[in-house]
């Protein structure tokens, strides 16, 4: 969706603006290091990216040293891929790696010391080995074997929390490209919405058009609709839409790697009283809660 008659999103800016923003993070937080395994933290700090079955399997990682450029490991494949197009990561700071891939190789296989090793070395080439290593998440054994190398784990996760907070304008515009193509879901989702269709039905509707739009992860579509609206249960159904029914929707997409989690409610047929008095309410709720959002 970049054009070159109109500035839009630079992508070389927006890296080194993460870079930034991670350092300064790293710098505050007093770690010597952080270790990713955390999808959304590792493509934040190298701007790299592999399929959604790989989130959470755990064995994809990546170190940020105060002193040092961001250092990935990846499937070998993949490490190779990103070595021919990623060029702001130096060909040896792509490498081949693996963990245990949450259980499917066992502690006993050795990959985890041999993961917690070249961790240390990194840290040791840095001069940041005998500071505390920031973690975000991890499989047990990943832990043990770090700590037996005499590593002082703590959490990671909140210093690239605090990295990732302040969004960039390349970033907000990000947000906003991965949530117009949500407006124009729910506009297709408007039209299709009778009686008849399924819960599922529309979940794929959804799924297909936001894959056409330029989606690069469709994480979850909720779809809800008439008994099942309350309590909601977090997951679509093979229900048929009816007459007179209320469904409500929450879209969970990604764009470049930024996120959606955008709700909306329609009624098949005429809104209730009880149903407009309702979302009266919540405007009101929502109108109050944004009036207190300032900076700081």
């Amino acid at each position: 969706m970049n054009v070159d008659f109109e500035s839009r999103v630079d992508f070389d800016r927006l890296r080194q603006y993460r870079s930034a923003r991670a350092r300064q993070a790293l710098e505050e937080s007093g770690l010597g290091a952080v270790l990713c395994f955390d999808m959304n933290n590792i493509r934040y700090l190298t701007s790299t990216n592999i399929g959604e079955w790989a989130r959470d399997k755990l064995m994809r990682f990546a170190v940020l040293t105060r002193t040092g450029p961001p250092i990935l490991w990846d499937f070998g494949s993949a490490a190779k891929a990103h070595r021919l197009h990623s060029p702001w990561l130096a060909p040896e700071n792509s490498r081949a790696g693996m963990t245990g891939l949450r259980g499917s190789v066992a502690p006993e296989a050795g990959f985890f010391a041999r993961t917690a090793r070249e961790v240390k070395e990194v840290l040791q080439e840095n001069g940041v080995a005998g500071e505390p290593l920031g973690l975000d998440i991890a499989e047990v054994p990943m832990v043990f074997e770090l700590q037996a190398l005499g590593l002082e784990v703590l959490d990671g996760q909140q210093a690239m929390l605090d990295a990732r907070m302040i969004k960039s304008p390349d970033e907000i515009m990000l947000l906003s490209m991965a949530a117009s193509m949500v407006d124009g879901v729910y506009h297709m989702i408007y039209e299709s919405l009778k009686p008849g269709i399924r819960e599922n039905d529309i979940v794929g509707l959804v799924s297909k058009r936001l894959y056409e739009m330029g989606s690069d992860d469709v994480e979850g579509v909720n779809a809800i609709s008439g008994e099942r609206c309350s309590p909601h249960p977090h997951i679509f159904s093979d229900r048929l839409i009816r007459p007179g029914d209320q469904a409500f929707f929450d879209i969970i997409h990604s764009f470049n790697g930024y996120r959606t989690c955008y709700y909306r409610t329609f009624n098949v047929g005429r809104a209730t009283q009880s149903q407009r008095d309702a979302y009266t309410k919540a405007r009101e709720w929502m109108d109050a809660a944004i009036a207190l959002v300032k900076p700081g």
